[in-house]
Protein backbone atom coordinates (compact mmCIF):
# COMPACT_ATOMS: atom_id res chain seq x y z
CA UNK A 1 0.00 0.00 0.00
CA UNK A 2 1.83 3.25 -0.69
CA UNK A 3 0.27 6.36 0.99
CA UNK A 4 2.34 9.60 -0.84
CA UNK A 5 1.08 13.15 -1.11
CA UNK A 6 3.63 14.58 -3.66
CA UNK A 7 2.83 17.58 -5.09
CA UNK A 8 2.89 17.96 -8.71
CA UNK A 9 5.71 20.77 -8.84
CA UNK A 10 8.04 18.68 -6.03
CA UNK A 11 10.54 15.86 -7.03
CA UNK A 12 10.05 13.11 -5.12
CA UNK A 13 13.19 10.48 -4.05
CA UNK A 14 13.37 7.50 -2.38
CA UNK A 15 14.43 3.98 -1.76
CA UNK A 16 12.80 0.96 -2.77
CA UNK A 17 16.14 -1.08 -0.83
CA UNK A 18 19.53 -0.02 0.08
CA UNK A 19 18.45 1.88 3.33
CA UNK A 20 19.75 0.80 6.66
CA UNK A 21 21.52 -2.72 4.92
CA UNK A 22 24.18 -3.30 2.74
CA UNK A 23 22.42 -4.77 -1.19
CA UNK A 24 19.23 -4.30 -2.87
CA UNK A 25 20.23 -1.29 -4.14
CA UNK A 26 17.20 0.37 -5.72
CA UNK A 27 16.59 3.79 -5.91
CA UNK A 28 14.31 6.63 -7.30
CA UNK A 29 13.87 9.62 -8.54
CA UNK A 30 10.41 11.01 -10.17
CA UNK A 31 8.83 14.47 -11.20
CA UNK A 32 5.19 14.52 -12.47
CA UNK A 33 4.54 11.42 -15.06
CA UNK A 34 8.14 10.23 -15.02
CA UNK A 35 10.52 7.75 -12.98
CA UNK A 36 13.69 7.12 -13.13
CA UNK A 37 14.87 3.97 -10.98
CA UNK A 38 18.58 3.90 -10.39
CA UNK A 39 20.17 0.47 -10.14
CA UNK A 40 18.34 -2.98 -9.15
CA UNK A 41 20.37 -5.20 -6.72
CA UNK A 42 19.72 -8.10 -4.68
CA UNK A 43 21.37 -8.94 -0.65
CA UNK A 44 22.72 -12.36 0.23
CA UNK A 45 20.91 -13.40 3.23
CA UNK A 46 21.69 -13.77 6.84
CA UNK A 47 22.12 -16.90 8.56
CA UNK A 48 18.79 -16.90 10.17
CA UNK A 49 16.97 -16.79 6.40
CA UNK A 50 17.22 -20.48 6.60
CA UNK A 51 17.07 -21.62 2.81
CA UNK A 52 16.65 -18.50 1.22
CA UNK A 53 19.10 -17.84 -1.96
CA UNK A 54 18.31 -14.15 -2.15
CA UNK A 55 16.50 -11.23 -0.59
CA UNK A 56 15.29 -8.67 -3.10
CA UNK A 57 12.83 -5.80 -2.56
CA UNK A 58 9.13 -5.69 -3.12
CA UNK A 59 8.71 -3.85 -6.64
CA UNK A 60 4.98 -3.41 -6.21
CA UNK A 61 5.56 0.60 -6.43
CA UNK A 62 7.37 0.20 -9.81
CA UNK A 63 4.55 -2.15 -10.81
CA UNK A 64 2.35 -0.01 -10.01
CA UNK A 65 3.73 3.18 -11.96
CA UNK A 66 5.42 1.33 -14.77
CA UNK A 67 3.67 3.52 -17.41
CA UNK A 68 6.00 6.19 -15.67
CA UNK A 69 9.55 4.46 -15.64
CA UNK A 70 11.29 6.11 -18.33
CA UNK A 71 14.57 4.44 -17.20
CA UNK A 72 16.50 1.66 -14.84
CA UNK A 73 19.35 3.43 -15.31
CA UNK A 74 23.07 1.43 -13.75
CA UNK A 75 25.82 2.27 -11.74
CA UNK A 76 28.12 -0.54 -11.64
CA UNK A 77 27.86 -4.51 -12.45
CA UNK A 78 27.92 -5.52 -8.80
CA UNK A 79 25.27 -8.37 -7.89
CA UNK A 80 23.72 -5.42 -5.09
CA UNK A 81 23.10 -3.55 -7.97
CA UNK A 82 21.99 -5.86 -10.62
CA UNK A 83 20.83 -9.20 -9.24
CA UNK A 84 17.90 -8.24 -8.54
CA UNK A 85 17.61 -7.26 -12.62
CA UNK A 86 15.77 -10.54 -13.59
CA UNK A 87 13.55 -10.78 -10.58
CA UNK A 88 12.60 -7.31 -11.58
CA UNK A 89 11.84 -7.74 -15.48
CA UNK A 90 9.44 -10.07 -14.85
CA UNK A 91 7.28 -7.75 -12.81
CA UNK A 92 7.79 -4.89 -15.28
CA UNK A 93 10.03 -4.90 -18.24
CA UNK A 94 11.78 -1.49 -17.97
CA UNK A 95 14.18 -0.26 -20.29
CA UNK A 96 18.02 -0.67 -19.00
CA UNK A 97 20.30 1.97 -19.36
CA UNK A 98 24.25 0.20 -17.84
CA UNK A 99 28.32 0.74 -19.36
CA UNK A 100 29.26 -2.25 -21.39
CA UNK A 101 30.93 -4.53 -18.54
CA UNK A 102 27.56 -4.32 -16.29
CA UNK A 103 25.86 -4.79 -19.66
CA UNK A 104 27.53 -7.65 -20.27
CA UNK A 105 26.85 -9.16 -16.57
CA UNK A 106 23.26 -8.32 -17.26
CA UNK A 107 22.93 -10.30 -20.62
CA UNK A 108 24.29 -13.26 -18.82
CA UNK A 109 21.98 -12.72 -16.10
CA UNK A 110 18.66 -12.33 -18.37
CA UNK A 111 20.02 -15.16 -20.66
CA UNK A 112 19.97 -17.44 -17.48
CA UNK A 113 16.38 -16.48 -17.13
CA UNK A 114 14.90 -16.29 -20.34
CA UNK A 115 14.77 -12.83 -20.17
CA UNK A 116 16.78 -11.76 -23.02
CA UNK A 117 14.84 -12.07 -25.85
CA UNK A 118 12.37 -9.38 -24.60
CA UNK A 119 14.49 -6.50 -22.92
CA UNK A 120 15.21 -3.33 -23.86
CA UNK A 121 18.79 -2.90 -23.43
CA UNK A 122 21.18 0.41 -23.97
CA UNK A 123 25.03 0.51 -23.50
CA UNK A 124 25.98 3.95 -22.03
CA UNK A 125 29.45 5.61 -21.15
CA UNK A 126 29.87 8.35 -19.03
CA UNK A 127 29.37 11.04 -21.92
CA UNK A 128 26.10 9.74 -22.44
CA UNK A 129 22.73 11.80 -21.94
CA UNK A 130 19.12 10.57 -21.58
CA UNK A 131 16.62 13.29 -22.19
CA UNK A 132 13.07 12.72 -21.65
CA UNK A 133 10.00 15.14 -21.54
CA UNK A 134 11.08 17.10 -17.81
CA UNK A 135 14.13 15.23 -16.67
CA UNK A 136 17.45 14.20 -18.43
CA UNK A 137 20.21 12.20 -16.99
CA UNK A 138 23.99 12.63 -17.46
CA UNK A 139 26.86 10.13 -16.37
CA UNK A 140 30.53 10.82 -14.47
CA UNK A 141 32.57 8.63 -14.24
CA UNK A 142 34.20 7.42 -10.19
CA UNK A 143 36.39 4.73 -9.01
CA UNK A 144 35.17 1.10 -7.77
CA UNK A 145 36.83 -1.81 -7.26
CA UNK A 146 35.24 -2.92 -10.83
CA UNK A 147 35.45 -0.95 -14.12
CA UNK A 148 32.96 1.54 -15.56
CA UNK A 149 31.97 2.63 -12.18
CA UNK A 150 29.52 5.62 -12.65
CA UNK A 151 27.76 8.74 -10.78
CA UNK A 152 24.44 9.57 -12.11
CA UNK A 153 23.00 12.93 -11.87
CA UNK A 154 18.79 13.66 -12.97
CA UNK A 155 18.09 16.64 -13.83
CA UNK A 156 15.04 18.03 -12.78
CA UNK A 157 12.90 21.10 -12.83
CA UNK A 158 14.02 21.95 -9.29
CA UNK A 159 17.41 20.80 -9.63
CA UNK A 160 20.32 18.41 -9.87
CA UNK A 161 19.65 14.45 -8.21
CA UNK A 162 23.45 12.94 -7.86
CA UNK A 163 23.27 9.65 -6.99
CA UNK A 164 27.24 8.91 -6.61
CA UNK A 165 26.80 5.14 -6.52
CA UNK A 166 29.56 2.77 -4.93
CA UNK A 167 32.83 4.78 -4.71
CA UNK A 168 36.49 5.56 -3.43
CA UNK A 169 39.44 8.11 -4.18
CA UNK A 170 41.93 6.15 -5.69
CA UNK A 171 44.78 8.91 -6.44
CA UNK A 172 46.86 5.66 -8.38
CA UNK A 173 43.73 3.67 -9.92
CA UNK A 174 44.20 0.25 -11.92
CA UNK A 175 41.28 1.30 -14.52
CA UNK A 176 40.40 4.97 -15.32
CA UNK A 177 40.49 7.92 -12.56
CA UNK A 178 37.78 9.35 -11.33
CA UNK A 179 36.42 12.20 -13.37
CA UNK A 180 37.23 15.25 -10.36
CA UNK A 181 36.69 18.16 -12.69
CA UNK A 182 33.28 16.89 -13.42
CA UNK A 183 32.15 16.54 -9.77
CA UNK A 184 33.29 19.66 -8.90
CA UNK A 185 31.38 21.59 -11.84
CA UNK A 186 28.47 19.84 -10.70
CA UNK A 187 28.83 21.16 -7.42
CA UNK A 188 29.92 24.40 -8.58
CA UNK A 189 26.59 24.61 -10.48
CA UNK A 190 24.29 23.82 -7.81
CA UNK A 191 23.16 19.97 -6.38
CA UNK A 192 19.69 20.09 -4.82
CA UNK A 193 20.38 16.57 -3.33
CA UNK A 194 22.83 14.08 -2.58
CA UNK A 195 22.55 10.22 -2.27
CA UNK A 196 25.90 9.02 -1.61
CA UNK A 197 27.37 5.89 -0.40
CA UNK A 198 27.80 4.93 3.40
CA UNK A 199 29.39 2.05 2.95
CA UNK A 200 32.68 2.88 5.21
CA UNK A 201 31.29 5.69 7.05
CA UNK A 202 32.97 3.94 10.53
CA UNK A 203 36.69 3.71 8.63
CA UNK A 204 38.20 7.51 9.62
CA UNK A 205 41.32 7.14 6.84
CA UNK A 206 41.71 6.92 2.81
CA UNK A 207 40.92 3.21 1.30
CA UNK A 208 44.09 1.81 0.33
CA UNK A 209 45.02 2.51 -3.38
CA UNK A 210 43.83 -0.65 -5.73
CA UNK A 211 47.73 0.00 -7.15
CA UNK A 212 49.16 -0.98 -3.54
CA UNK A 213 47.56 -4.21 -3.38
CA UNK A 214 48.64 -4.61 -7.50
CA UNK A 215 52.49 -4.36 -6.01
CA UNK A 216 51.92 -6.59 -3.00
CA UNK A 217 50.63 -9.14 -5.42
CA UNK A 218 53.56 -8.97 -7.46
CA UNK A 219 55.51 -9.21 -4.35
CA UNK A 220 54.10 -12.57 -3.28
CA UNK A 221 53.31 -14.44 -6.31
CA UNK A 222 56.67 -13.73 -7.04
CA UNK A 223 58.06 -15.68 -4.17
CA UNK A 224 56.08 -18.19 -4.10
CA UNK A 225 57.67 -21.64 -5.73
CA UNK A 226 54.46 -24.08 -6.18
CA UNK A 227 51.54 -23.81 -7.82
CA UNK A 228 49.29 -21.15 -6.75
CA UNK A 229 45.60 -20.67 -6.42
CA UNK A 230 43.80 -17.54 -6.41
CA UNK A 231 40.42 -16.57 -5.47
CA UNK A 232 38.88 -13.48 -5.52
CA UNK A 233 35.25 -12.02 -6.31
CA UNK A 234 34.86 -12.62 -9.81
CA UNK A 235 33.52 -9.33 -10.40
CA UNK A 236 37.02 -7.55 -9.22
CA UNK A 237 38.05 -7.61 -12.84
CA UNK A 238 41.30 -5.33 -12.06
CA UNK A 239 42.49 -7.87 -9.21
CA UNK A 240 41.81 -10.55 -11.62
CA UNK A 241 44.40 -8.01 -14.39
CA UNK A 242 46.82 -7.78 -11.61
CA UNK A 243 47.27 -11.78 -10.57
CA UNK A 244 47.30 -11.94 -14.63
CA UNK A 245 50.03 -9.43 -14.65
CA UNK A 246 52.28 -11.36 -11.82
CA UNK A 247 51.57 -14.92 -13.49
CA UNK A 248 53.10 -13.35 -16.74
CA UNK A 249 55.76 -11.47 -15.55
CA UNK A 250 56.91 -15.02 -13.35
CA UNK A 251 56.08 -17.57 -16.41
CA UNK A 252 52.72 -18.90 -15.35
CA UNK A 253 50.21 -19.94 -17.35
CA UNK A 254 46.36 -19.32 -16.28
CA UNK A 255 43.70 -22.14 -15.58
CA UNK A 256 40.41 -20.70 -14.56
CA UNK A 257 37.31 -22.42 -12.28
CA UNK A 258 33.87 -21.37 -11.49
CA UNK A 259 31.61 -20.68 -13.50
CA UNK A 260 31.14 -16.83 -13.21
CA UNK A 261 34.93 -16.97 -12.95
CA UNK A 262 34.97 -18.13 -16.28
CA UNK A 263 32.12 -15.49 -17.58
CA UNK A 264 34.22 -12.76 -15.80
CA UNK A 265 37.22 -13.64 -17.88
CA UNK A 266 35.75 -14.00 -21.14
CA UNK A 267 34.23 -10.64 -20.50
CA UNK A 268 37.33 -8.65 -18.88
CA UNK A 269 39.57 -10.32 -22.69
CA UNK A 270 36.80 -9.15 -24.65
CA UNK A 271 36.53 -5.74 -22.97
CA UNK A 272 40.32 -4.94 -22.92
CA UNK A 273 40.45 -4.79 -18.89
CA UNK A 274 42.59 -8.15 -18.76
CA UNK A 275 45.45 -8.10 -21.00
CA UNK A 276 47.68 -11.25 -21.25
CA UNK A 277 49.58 -12.36 -24.55
CA UNK A 278 47.86 -15.07 -26.34
CA UNK A 279 48.40 -18.94 -24.83
CA UNK A 280 48.60 -17.54 -21.10
CA UNK A 281 45.01 -18.70 -20.24
CA UNK A 282 44.71 -22.44 -20.96
CA UNK A 283 42.31 -25.18 -20.91
CA UNK A 284 42.31 -26.89 -17.52
CA UNK A 285 43.02 -30.45 -19.24
CA UNK A 286 46.55 -28.96 -20.63
CA UNK A 287 47.55 -28.59 -16.93
CA UNK A 288 49.00 -31.70 -16.75
CA UNK A 289 51.44 -30.77 -19.59
CA UNK A 290 53.31 -27.73 -16.86
CA UNK A 291 55.27 -28.33 -13.71
CA UNK A 292 52.94 -27.41 -10.55
CA UNK A 293 55.38 -23.76 -10.69
CA UNK A 294 53.92 -23.18 -13.88
CA UNK A 295 50.25 -22.87 -12.76
CA UNK A 296 48.67 -20.13 -11.59
CA UNK A 297 44.72 -21.45 -11.10
CA UNK A 298 41.59 -18.54 -10.71
CA UNK A 299 38.60 -19.61 -8.72
CA UNK A 300 35.67 -18.11 -7.15
CA UNK A 301 35.04 -19.27 -3.55
CA UNK A 302 36.81 -16.36 -1.33
CA UNK A 303 33.67 -15.97 0.59
CA UNK A 304 34.02 -20.04 1.84
CA UNK A 305 30.67 -20.88 -0.45
CA UNK A 306 30.49 -24.59 -0.11
CA UNK A 307 29.63 -24.99 -4.09
CA UNK A 308 32.40 -22.82 -5.33
CA UNK A 309 35.11 -23.77 -6.72
CA UNK A 310 37.71 -23.26 -3.88
CA UNK A 311 35.65 -25.27 -1.82
CA UNK A 312 34.97 -28.13 -4.39
CA UNK A 313 38.68 -28.39 -4.67
CA UNK A 314 39.95 -28.17 -0.51
CA UNK A 315 36.89 -31.06 0.31
CA UNK A 316 38.14 -33.11 -2.45
CA UNK A 317 35.20 -32.74 -4.63
CA UNK A 318 36.73 -31.13 -7.77
CA UNK A 319 36.57 -33.58 -10.96
CA UNK A 320 40.01 -31.41 -12.21
CA UNK A 321 41.96 -30.64 -9.29
CA UNK A 322 42.91 -31.12 -5.96
CA UNK A 323 45.04 -29.50 -3.16
CA UNK A 324 48.49 -31.10 -3.45
CA UNK A 325 51.36 -30.07 -0.97
CA UNK A 326 53.47 -27.28 -2.25
CA UNK A 327 50.14 -24.96 -3.11
CA UNK A 328 49.73 -21.39 -2.07
CA UNK A 329 46.02 -20.11 -1.62
CA UNK A 330 45.52 -16.85 -1.51
CA UNK A 331 42.75 -14.87 -0.70
CA UNK A 332 42.61 -11.80 -2.39
CA UNK A 333 39.21 -10.46 -0.70
CA UNK A 334 37.70 -9.58 3.21
CA UNK A 335 34.97 -11.30 4.23
CA UNK A 336 31.60 -9.84 3.75
CA UNK A 337 29.61 -9.49 7.17
CA UNK A 338 28.01 -12.98 7.87
CA UNK A 339 30.28 -14.88 5.78
CA UNK A 340 33.25 -14.99 8.59
CA UNK A 341 32.58 -18.49 10.12
CA UNK A 342 32.60 -20.34 6.71
CA UNK A 343 35.92 -18.54 5.86
CA UNK A 344 37.49 -19.45 8.71
CA UNK A 345 36.33 -23.06 8.25
CA UNK A 346 37.25 -23.37 4.50
CA UNK A 347 40.95 -21.46 5.13
CA UNK A 348 41.15 -24.22 8.29
CA UNK A 349 40.37 -27.16 6.08
CA UNK A 350 43.10 -26.08 3.35
CA UNK A 351 45.54 -25.41 6.15
CA UNK A 352 44.92 -29.24 7.15
CA UNK A 353 45.78 -30.14 3.81
CA UNK A 354 49.42 -28.91 4.56
CA UNK A 355 48.96 -26.06 2.12
CA UNK A 356 50.18 -22.57 2.63
CA UNK A 357 47.30 -19.75 2.77
CA UNK A 358 48.05 -16.06 2.42
CA UNK A 359 44.65 -13.74 3.16
CA UNK A 360 43.42 -10.18 3.89
CA UNK A 361 44.64 -7.18 4.48
CA UNK A 362 47.58 -8.54 6.48
CA UNK A 363 49.35 -8.89 3.41
CA UNK A 364 48.10 -5.82 1.59
CA UNK A 365 46.09 -7.76 -0.79
CA UNK A 366 42.68 -6.80 -0.63
CA UNK A 367 41.14 -3.14 -0.22
CA UNK A 368 37.73 -2.30 -0.21
CA UNK A 369 36.15 -0.81 -3.26
CA UNK A 370 34.17 2.36 -1.07
CA UNK A 371 35.64 5.21 0.27
CA UNK A 372 36.09 6.14 4.14
CA UNK A 373 35.26 9.10 6.28
CA UNK A 374 38.11 11.32 4.14
CA UNK A 375 36.70 10.28 0.49
CA UNK A 376 32.97 11.02 1.86
CA UNK A 377 33.99 14.36 3.34
CA UNK A 378 35.40 14.98 0.22
CA UNK A 379 32.51 13.60 -2.13
CA UNK A 380 30.21 16.32 0.11
CA UNK A 381 32.54 19.18 -0.23
CA UNK A 382 33.04 18.43 -4.51
CA UNK A 383 29.01 18.30 -4.71
CA UNK A 384 28.35 21.19 -1.72
CA UNK A 385 24.75 19.78 -1.82
CA UNK A 386 21.41 21.74 -0.48
CA UNK A 387 19.44 18.28 0.71
CA UNK A 388 21.72 15.24 1.67
CA UNK A 389 20.49 11.75 2.12
CA UNK A 390 23.40 8.68 3.29
CA UNK A 391 22.06 5.65 1.31
CA UNK A 392 23.90 2.33 0.48
CA UNK A 393 24.21 0.96 4.22
CA UNK A 394 23.16 -0.08 7.69
CA UNK A 395 21.43 2.72 9.75
CA UNK A 396 24.40 3.01 11.86
CA UNK A 397 26.34 4.10 8.98
CA UNK A 398 23.95 6.08 7.03
CA UNK A 399 24.01 8.18 10.75
CA UNK A 400 28.01 8.74 10.81
CA UNK A 401 27.71 9.36 7.44
CA UNK A 402 25.34 12.28 8.28
CA UNK A 403 27.49 13.47 11.09
CA UNK A 404 30.13 14.21 8.84
CA UNK A 405 28.22 16.22 6.46
CA UNK A 406 26.96 18.20 9.52
CA UNK A 407 30.84 18.38 9.97
CA UNK A 408 31.66 19.75 6.86
CA UNK A 409 28.42 22.75 7.05
CA UNK A 410 25.72 20.77 5.68
CA UNK A 411 22.69 22.07 8.16
CA UNK A 412 21.16 19.28 10.21
CA UNK A 413 17.86 20.10 9.04
CA UNK A 414 18.42 19.73 5.71
CA UNK A 415 19.71 15.65 6.20
CA UNK A 416 17.57 12.90 5.99
CA UNK A 417 18.26 9.64 7.22
CA UNK A 418 15.51 7.48 5.78
CA UNK A 419 14.06 3.76 5.50
CA UNK A 420 12.68 2.11 2.49
CA UNK A 421 9.86 3.33 1.62
CA UNK A 422 9.96 6.86 2.47
CA UNK A 423 9.23 9.45 0.50
CA UNK A 424 11.30 12.81 0.64
CA UNK A 425 9.62 15.72 -1.38
CA UNK A 426 11.68 18.19 -2.82
CA UNK A 427 11.91 21.85 -4.58
CA UNK A 428 14.51 24.16 -5.06
CA UNK A 429 14.25 25.79 -1.73
CA UNK A 430 12.70 22.57 0.49
CA UNK A 431 12.54 19.63 1.38
CA UNK A 432 9.43 17.43 3.29
CA UNK A 433 8.64 13.89 4.00
CA UNK A 434 5.83 13.02 1.90
CA UNK A 435 4.48 9.80 2.84
CA UNK A 436 5.67 6.09 2.55
CA UNK A 437 5.15 2.98 -0.03
CA UNK A 438 5.47 -0.72 0.87
CA UNK A 439 9.21 -2.20 0.65
CA UNK A 440 9.48 -4.82 2.57
CA UNK A 441 12.18 -7.59 1.96
CA UNK A 442 10.87 -10.05 -0.97
CA UNK A 443 12.89 -13.78 -0.58
CA UNK A 444 13.30 -15.74 -3.05
CA UNK A 445 13.59 -19.64 -2.55
CA UNK A 446 14.69 -21.63 -5.66
CA UNK A 447 12.06 -20.87 -8.13
CA UNK A 448 9.70 -19.38 -5.40
CA UNK A 449 9.53 -15.65 -4.97
CA UNK A 450 7.76 -13.82 -2.50
CA UNK A 451 5.98 -17.25 -1.37
CA UNK A 452 8.32 -17.50 2.08
CA UNK A 453 7.16 -15.32 4.58
CA UNK A 454 8.03 -14.58 8.17
CA UNK A 455 5.67 -17.61 8.96
CA UNK A 456 7.28 -20.75 7.05
CA UNK A 457 11.06 -18.78 8.43
CA UNK A 458 9.87 -19.34 11.91
CA UNK A 459 8.83 -22.97 11.49
CA UNK A 460 12.26 -23.39 9.44
CA UNK A 461 13.99 -21.58 12.57
CA UNK A 462 11.91 -24.21 15.12
CA UNK A 463 12.57 -26.90 13.14
CA UNK A 464 16.62 -26.38 13.47
CA UNK A 465 15.95 -25.18 16.94
CA UNK A 466 13.97 -28.32 17.98
CA UNK A 467 13.08 -30.60 15.45
CA UNK A 468 9.64 -32.25 14.37
CA UNK A 469 7.30 -34.86 16.44
CA UNK A 470 4.68 -36.85 14.06
CA UNK A 471 1.87 -38.37 16.10
CA UNK A 472 0.04 -41.08 14.09
CA UNK A 473 -2.96 -42.35 15.23
CA UNK A 474 -6.15 -44.57 13.52
CA UNK A 475 -9.52 -43.95 14.69
CA UNK A 476 -13.12 -45.05 14.06
CA UNK A 477 -14.93 -41.35 14.41
CA UNK A 478 -18.17 -44.26 14.26
CA UNK A 479 -17.34 -46.26 16.79
CA UNK A 480 -15.29 -43.26 18.58
CA UNK A 481 -12.59 -46.47 18.69
CA UNK A 482 -8.76 -45.85 18.34
CA UNK A 483 -7.53 -48.80 15.93
CA UNK A 484 -4.23 -48.15 15.52
CA UNK A 485 -1.57 -46.31 17.64
CA UNK A 486 -0.81 -43.85 18.43
CA UNK A 487 3.40 -43.59 17.38
CA UNK A 488 6.01 -41.36 17.55
CA UNK A 489 8.59 -40.34 15.14
CA UNK A 490 10.93 -38.00 15.87
CA UNK A 491 13.11 -36.21 13.44
CA UNK A 492 15.84 -33.74 15.19
CA UNK A 493 14.20 -33.88 18.48
CA UNK A 494 15.34 -36.80 20.33
CA UNK A 495 17.20 -39.84 18.62
CA UNK A 496 14.50 -42.28 18.92
CA UNK A 497 16.43 -45.45 19.82
CA UNK A 498 17.82 -44.23 23.28
CA UNK A 499 15.01 -42.40 24.23
CA UNK A 500 11.95 -45.34 24.78
CA UNK A 501 10.45 -44.16 28.12
CA UNK A 502 9.93 -40.86 26.39
CA UNK A 503 8.34 -42.11 23.63
CA UNK A 504 6.17 -44.53 25.80
CA UNK A 505 5.20 -41.61 27.73
CA UNK A 506 4.23 -39.55 25.09
CA UNK A 507 2.20 -42.26 23.69
CA UNK A 508 0.19 -42.44 26.96
CA UNK A 509 -0.27 -38.81 26.84
CA UNK A 510 -1.76 -39.07 23.25
CA UNK A 511 -3.92 -41.70 23.82
CA UNK A 512 -5.54 -40.39 26.76
CA UNK A 513 -5.92 -36.85 24.86
CA UNK A 514 -7.31 -38.60 21.91
CA UNK A 515 -9.69 -40.69 23.45
CA UNK A 516 -11.24 -37.56 25.44
CA UNK A 517 -11.30 -35.66 21.98
CA UNK A 518 -13.45 -38.75 20.66
CA UNK A 519 -16.10 -38.62 23.39
CA UNK A 520 -17.21 -35.30 21.75
CA UNK A 521 -19.95 -35.53 19.85
CA UNK A 522 -18.48 -32.93 17.30
CA UNK A 523 -15.34 -35.02 16.61
CA UNK A 524 -13.31 -34.41 14.15
CA UNK A 525 -10.13 -35.03 12.35
CA UNK A 526 -9.41 -31.33 13.17
CA UNK A 527 -10.67 -31.40 16.83
CA UNK A 528 -8.80 -34.93 17.50
CA UNK A 529 -5.44 -33.47 16.07
CA UNK A 530 -5.55 -30.30 17.79
CA UNK A 531 -5.92 -31.96 21.12
CA UNK A 532 -3.20 -34.15 20.21
CA UNK A 533 -0.90 -30.72 20.05
CA UNK A 534 -2.28 -29.29 23.34
CA UNK A 535 -1.61 -32.75 25.07
CA UNK A 536 1.64 -33.46 23.65
CA UNK A 537 3.14 -29.88 23.38
CA UNK A 538 3.17 -29.28 27.38
CA UNK A 539 4.25 -32.52 28.01
CA UNK A 540 7.11 -32.84 25.82
CA UNK A 541 8.32 -29.17 26.65
CA UNK A 542 8.23 -30.33 30.60
CA UNK A 543 10.36 -33.36 30.05
CA UNK A 544 12.90 -32.00 27.85
CA UNK A 545 12.33 -27.59 27.52
CA UNK A 546 12.37 -28.05 24.19
CA UNK A 547 9.39 -27.08 21.73
CA UNK A 548 9.64 -29.48 18.17
CA UNK A 549 6.97 -28.63 15.76
CA UNK A 550 4.47 -31.24 16.58
CA UNK A 551 2.28 -32.39 13.20
CA UNK A 552 -0.40 -35.13 14.15
CA UNK A 553 -1.37 -37.41 11.06
CA UNK A 554 -5.17 -38.82 12.39
CA UNK A 555 -6.28 -41.23 9.88
CA UNK A 556 -9.43 -43.16 9.39
CA UNK A 557 -10.14 -46.99 8.77
CA UNK A 558 -10.90 -45.83 4.62
CA UNK A 559 -7.78 -43.85 4.38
Amino acid sequence: MSNINLKPHEVGVYAIGGLGEIGKNTYGIEYQNEIIIVDAGIKFPEDDLLGIDYVIPDYSYIVENLNRVKALVITHGHEDHIGGIPFLLKQANVPIYAGPLALALIKGKLEEHGLLRDATLHEINHNTELTFKNLSVTFFRTTHSIPEPLGIVIHTPQGKVVCTGDFKFDFTPVGEPADLHRMAALGESGVLCLLSDSTNAEVPTFTNSEKVVGQSIMKIIEGIDGRIIFASFASNIFRLQQAAEAAVKTGRKIVVFGRSMEKAIINGVELGYIKVPKGTIIDPSEMKNYHASDILIMCTGSQGESMAALARIANGMHRQVTLQPGDTVIFSSSPIPGNTTSVNKLINTIQEAGVEVIHGKINNIHTSGHGGQQEQKLMLRLMKPKFFMPVHGEYRMQKVHAGLAIDIGIPKENIFIMENGDVLALTKDSARMAGKFNAQDVYVDGNRIGEIGAAVLRDRKDLSDDGVVLAVATVDFSSKMILAGPDILSRGFIYMRESGDLIRESQRVLFNAIRIALKNKEASVQTVSGAAINALRPFLYEKTEREPIIIPMILTPDE
